[in-house]
């Protein structure tokens, strides 16, 4: 299965290295590029995204998204991640 992983704080980062383990791909993306990168360079199941879009791009239909963000963020990325949703 491949899934994306948005928001690669520790928690984040830990889960995608989990799935990664037990055989998923994953699509990551973090506001913070460096995250991102970082964390792809680590398995070759990783894919880095620099936007939603890509993010998204990256996904086969049906498309998995789970978001590993601080609460506070949750509405907003909820928000963010609905917009791109209707234009792909």
């Amino acid at each position: 299965m491949k899934l994306a992983m948005v928001g690669l704080g520790k928690m984040g980062a830990n889960m995608v290295r989990r799935l990664v383990r037990d055989g998923h791909e994953v699509a990551a993306y973090d506001l913070g590029a460096a995250a991102t990168e970082s964390l792809a360079s680590e398995s070759g199941a990783i894919t880095a995204a620099d936007s939603l879009a890509a993010l998204l791009a990256a996904l086969p239909r049906p498309r998995v998204v789970w978001l590993m963000v601080p609460h506070q963020f949750v509405d907003s990325s909820i928000d963010d991640l609905t917009g791109v949703v209707s234009l792909h």
